[in-house]
């Protein structure tokens, strides 16, 4: 008989192109086990929380399908499969005819002025602001520590001989990560491909491929030797399964709260970071992966704090993961009160809602029926068949359910707003007669202002995903690497649009502030020379071709000049004028 050749497929082609980070990775199927959940997590992974939703826990502990992952904003009203225990003295709904009382208003009174909280009379350039988050400290400790990783794992390895990184390498290194949002290459070794085809001549003007695929390789971001002690507490409490991004996630969620104070209307959100290279069944959630909870301002999108779940590690205070999770986003001491907490329907709850209320914040949000505690009655409930724009609401103190007739039942809760106060919207019936015309159909207020203010979170959230730079890699904690990397490009962005209105200038969209951010992070230290690099580089940048000439901004000598305008102008850390003078000419 003969053997017949192995025949690999294109995905699995795809996956050993350019495969450094997982060559040189270390194994941490451990700590990534040691994390997880087991019902909890797989609820919560399918939108359900195990302790607050009815009817759900028998549903993940069997081996039967799951409900289907929950979409974002989706509004509730599936029915459950069994009927809930009634609630105590419930009173019946109420409708249109029957006015609501107000809740007595909350005083807002945030710790800090809200917005940026840096001097409007200094000009930022978009590196200045990124540097802000990634600051000279964080790049150093970048750079330590993956050079004693490198050390630790190369050993006596003469072959492949590791040239420390330094600080600007790496924010060299950071460019070309920011520059594949741009691009999003199927590989990333088409970067530094020759052929016609690929032609991408920034990244080998920046740094070598190898030299890229080294420092990917060893990229680390916690003390090597404190890994192994705690790699050793494994099983024990003092064992921490995010010990290896605690350095940076600390530095940056510490930058994220100094330099921004939110507005009154701030949003719950997750992001799910999937930490496999590729899974067999593509619209289900990841098998394995981190959830990042993230409290944002609703009115720019920043990103004001955030929490890896910890899984089985985190604190619990029994009245679900839901709970826990907006709780300990919710830092008074820092925030202030006043503010009104708007979330999805996982976080919506009666026990979450009556404690915000207790510490000074509002909250609203889609509910489920299947939530405990949501009203039970029947009496005067919300018809079946219902027309559009039909409403009913109870009241339970502070708390207000209201359900609503859209294009399919909607169910609310609010501590904020009153059930109706003359809201309306416009909409295409179908008339008796079956003709489309337009009509004007009531909302409730909690609905109303939950549109509202939501639908600026989804389109925030809409622009990270659009820009976020991806990378293969079996190695969890370099995937939230990339996520900590585009919470400070997205919050720089933020930060650079307000300063500029404020100013009364015209900001750079986000693609032409990721495009200048990628040059003068590369323009950080002095461009390598290769071969390679002069053949095929378009780059705006380049050398003057006769000697030094003096910088249209600050007139001193420089060998950098732009190449579309034909000027010469700095770049380097100290000295943006490239990005000074091109604001002020396009402003």
């Amino acid at each position: 008989t003969t053997m017949e050749r192995k025949r690999l497929t294109l995905a699995e082609v795809d996956e050993n192109l350019f495969r450094f980070s997982d060559e040189e990775s270390e194994s941490d199927d451990a700590s990534m086990a040691a994390s997880m959940d087991s019902e909890e997590e797989v609820a919560f992974v399918h939108g359900i929380d195990a302790v607050l939703d009815i009817n759900t826990s028998h549903t993940v502990a069997g081996q039967q399908p799951l409900a289907r992952a929950r979409k974002r904003r989706s509004a509730p009203g599936g029915k459950s499969t069994a009927s809930p225990p009634p609630t105590a003295q419930e009173d019946r709904w109420h409708d249109t005819s029957e006015e609501d009382e107000q809740p007595p208003p909350l005083t807002f009174c945030p710790r800090r002025n809200p917005g940026v909280q840096l001097d409007f009379q200094t000009v930022y350039s978009p590196s200045d602001i990124f540097q802000l988050f990634f600051s000279q400290e964080v790049i150093q400790t970048l750079c330590n520590n993956t050079n004693g990783f490198a050390a630790q794992r190369k050993g006596n390895d003469t072959k492949r001989p590791w040239t420390d990184v330094n600080a600007d390498e790496m924010l060299h290194y950071l460019s070309i990560i920011i520059y594949l949002g741009l691009m999003k290459p199927s590989a990333i070794g088409d970067l530094w491909r020759k052929d016609h085809l690929h032609s991408y001549p920034f990244p080998p003007s920046v740094m070598a491929g190898k030299r890229y695929k080294a420092i990917s390789a060893y990229l680390h971001m916690s003390d090597p030797a404190a890994d192994a002690v705690n790699d050793q507490l494994q099983g024990q409490p003092g064992y921490d399964g995010l010990f290896r991004i605690k350095p940076l996630q600390e530095q940056i969620l510490t930058a994220c709260q100094a330099y921004y104070h939110p507005h009154q209307n701030i949003a719950v959100d997750e992001r799910i970071v999937a930490t496999e290279v590729r899974h067999r069944v593509t619209d289900k959630p990841p098998r394995r992966g981190y959830k990042l909870f993230v409290l944002a301002d609703i009115s720019s999108g920043y990103t004001y704090n955030f929490r890896v779940y910890k899984g089985n590690a985190r604190k619990r205070s029994g009245k679900g993961l839901s709970f826990d999770a907006v709780v300990d986003l919710i830092d008074v001491p820092s925030l202030g009160t006043g503010y009104t907490v708007y979330v999805d329907s996982f976080y919506t709850s009666s026990l979450l809602f009556r404690h915000l209320r207790g510490i000074g914040f509002g909250a609203c949000g889609t509910i489920r029926e299947t939530r405990i505690c949501f009203p039970r009655t029947s009496a005067n409930a919300l018809p079946r068949k219902a027309d559009r724009g039909d409403m009913r609401w109870i009241r339970d103190g502070p708390l207000l359910f209201v359900k609503w007739k859209d294009i399919r039942d909607v169910t609310v809760c609010s501590t904020a707003h009153k059930a109706y106060s003359g809201k309306s919207m416009q909409c295409q019936v179908r008339s008796p007669s079956g003709a489309w015309c337009t009509q004007q159909i009531p909302v409730p207020d909690p609905v109303w202002a939950y549109n509202t203010f939501m639908e600026e979170v989804d389109w925030s959230d809409a622009l990270i995903k659009y820009f976020s730079p991806t990378q293969k890699t079996r190695r969890w904690f370099v995937q939230l690497f990339l996520q900590f990397i585009d919470i400070a490009v997205m919050n720089s962005f933020i930060i650079h649009k307000e300063m500029a209105l404020a100013r009364e200038q015209k900001p750079l969209n986000q693609k032409r502030f990721r495009e200048v951010l990628c040059l003068e992070l590369a323009g950080a230290g002095q461009p390598q020379e290769s071969s390679q690099a002069e053949a095929v580089s378009t780059d705006v940048r380049q050398k003057a071709s006769h000697g030094r000439r003096k910088c249209v901004y600050c007139k001193k000598r420089t060998m950098l000049m732009c190449k579309s305008c034909n000027v010469p102008l700095c770049i380097n850390v100290k000295q943006m004028c490239f990005t000074k003078w091109h604001v002020q000419k396009y402003a």
